[in-house]
């Protein structure tokens, strides 16, 4: 099985386009009693299914299993997930068309697994806008786990007292969570505004893939690849800077890290 789906599919994907928009398409709307979060677990291999489901629902989940690229698209319609475990290989579907798709219209948290541990596979994901990625084989309590720590994170924070930077013509809203370049909204995925709002508070700090790892994701370089950060800056850079080749914002220190150049 392939990443990619039948050509018959295409008018499958475009019905489902508009399903997934009008399914999800207001933003993450964190804060629930974790009995009440509902998460759509996608995965070809009953094995997986079953046993992602048991560790789930022992934590108070609510879960919906999918086997197939078009089960998913139709239980997102139909449960309006608060996360999405997504396997990147399915039949009908792939993973990585759906993550697409779901991200054209929601910001709804997505972990996606992938059975291969080459690099191509989780770059890819992180650049269509997945939170995070398991690598098969995995841990049933370590994947429960990253579910708790996403939905975490993707929880609205309190706005007080959080004021509003402003570097020119970049101005970063952290109650709004909204960024306006040129006075033009820059949209932004969750993960990406945590990030660029992290490194702006601080200003010509340094900060290690390791450190922003702990601060932005909540997690370490033991359960996720530094990439992920390099990955979220390119994305940051591609709708900030002028030259994202040669940034003026978003400044690499070689051999350490990155910082923020106001």
């Amino acid at each position: 099985m392939g990443l990619a789906s039948p050509a018959g599919s295409m008018n499958t994907r475009r019905t489902w386009a508009g399903a997934i928009g009008l399914a999800i398409g207001a933003p993450y709307d964190g804060g629930m009693a974790e009995e009440s979060r509902r998460v759509l677990v996608v995965d070809d291999e009953p094995t997986i299914r079953d046993v992602v489901t048991r560790y789930l629902e022992r934590d108070g989940f609510r879960v919906t299993a999918a086997g197939t690229g078009p089960e998913a698209l139709a239980a997102i319609g139909d449960v309006r997930p608060d996360l999405i475990v997504l396997d990147l290989m399915l039949p009908g579907i792939s993973g990585i068309e759906i993550l697409g798709e779901v991200r054209k219209s929601s910001d709804v948290p997505i972990i996606v697994l992938t059975a291969r541990a080459d690099e191509t596979d989780r770059v890819t994901g992180l650049e269509l806008g997945a939170d995070d990625y398991v690598v098969k084989p995995f841990s049933p309590r370590e994947l429960a786990a990253r579910v708790r720590s996403v939905l975490r994170r993707a929880a609205p924070t309190p706005p007080a007292e959080r004021p509003v930077m402003t570097f020119d013509d970049l101005v970063i809203d952290p109650a709004a969570r909204e960024v306006r370049l040129a006075g033009d909204i820059v949209d932004l995925t969750a993960r990406e505004f945590d990030l660029l709002a992290f490194l702006a508070a601080s200003p010509r700090q340094v900060f290690s893939r390791a450190q922003l790892l702990h601060h932005v994701w909540d997690s370490s370089p033991d359960w996720q690849d530094p990439s992920t950060v390099t990955v979220h800056v390119r994305r940051l850079r591609n709708k900030l800077e002028r030259d994202a080749e040669h940034p003026q914002r978003l400044i690499t220190v070689r051999g350490v890290g990155y910082r923020f150049e106001p």
